[in-house]
């Protein structure tokens, strides 16, 4: 055989090996394809698939089209797919810590959420863990405001409205306020929102804007709430079988997106309420009366939310006090 024929072999053969090695991962997300959330997951799966050379691919599929967003955390416990992402919060059901991050006014601005999640983070991580799960990243989105189909200037004109539950602490303000909660995953938004589902919800100007409420609901409220966090996860047996060197462009990946998420949150913040605002909704701060309201009912979620969590619950909350 040629030197010229015994390179093309040993070619051939490395490339067969290199495909028999490699692997495809679907990535299950639940917000539109346009959502910076989205486009950050799809940044970090180029980031992962370019870094490992093709070794690992990753292929996101955005808008629930593959997992309901209710579905993703179990589908990538149980190996259903390997890898998704989730907004933390709605699991706090399972775990009272997924719900650190939606804290009813613990924290109200970027700075003080990433103290805080700077200090609970390790916690969530562990939890994660006992679900078979491996923390990659995660990312804040913008300050939670209120959704409304009228104005709103006591606590009491949200008595009856239909509003959109996405977890335990969405459907306890509903509880407090007299409002009527009903499950709805943002990828059904609209259609809640057109068919009076739902009247109302609280979410960032980012679910607003993705979603065109301005066509079914008019008040905007910047109550600045909390900031809940889409976190990224992999199937803890899947992140074992991976190379080291894998493991090593996963990691530098999450962390890159982790910045660029923040980051993006930050700039997305007021870029989506002037859209609102542009296309017809009332955007406004909550007067003094609703702050006030809001703000006691959210002292009674904080302390039931500190009973739940335990011990785990009362050095994080402690921790970023300072006490």
């Amino acid at each position: 055989m040629t030197l010229a024929r015994t390179l093309l072999a040993a070619t051939a053969l490395t490339g067969m090996a290199a495909a028999a090695h490699a692997e495809k991962w679907d990535m299950p997300m639940a917000y539109a394809a346009t959502n910076f959330h989205s486009e950050v997951g799809a940044a970090f799966a180029s980031c992962v698939t370019e870094g490992t050379g093709g070794e690992l691919e990753i292929v996101t599929h955005p808008s629930g089209s593959l997992f309901g967003g209710a579905e993703i955390k179990r589908a990538v416990m149980t190996g259903q797919a390997m890898i998704g992402e989730r907004l933390m919060s709605a699991h706090q059901n399972e775990n009272p810590l997924y719900g650190v991050d939606s804290i009813p006014f613990l924290v109200s601005s970027f700075d003080e959420h990433e103290e805080l999640w700077s200090i609970a983070e390790p916690y969530v991580s562990d939890a994660l863990a006992e679900d078979n799960l491996h923390y990659l990243y995660s990312v804040p989105w913008p300050p939670q405001g209120l959704y409304t189909n009228k104005p709103i200037e006591d606590i009491s004109d949200l008595k009856g409205l239909k509003f959109r539950s996405y977890s335990t602490a969405t459907a306890k303000m509903a509880e407090l306020t007299g409002m009527l909660p009903v499950q709805v995953e943002a990828a059904e938004l609209s259609q809640a929102l057109a068919t009076g589902v739902a009247e109302s919800f609280i979410s960032s100007g980012a679910t607003g804007y993705d979603r065109k409420v301005w066509e079914q609901l008019s008040n905007f409220y910047e109550v600045d709430a909390w900031l809940p966090r889409n976190a990224v996860f992999v199937n803890a047996d899947a992140w074992s079988d991976l190379s080291d060197e894998s493991k090593s462009v996963m990691n530098d990946c999450a962390s890159t997106a982790a910045a660029d998420g923040l980051q993006r949150s930050k700039d997305y913040t007021d870029f989506t309420l002037e859209e609102l605002e542009k296309n017809g909704m009332t955007v406004e701060r909550a007067n003094d009366t609703l702050m006030g309201q809001l703000k006691e009912m959210g002292e009674v979620m904080t302390n039931e939310w500190l009973e739940e969590a335990g011990e785990d619950g009362k050095a994080i909350v402690d921790a970023y006090k300072g006490e």
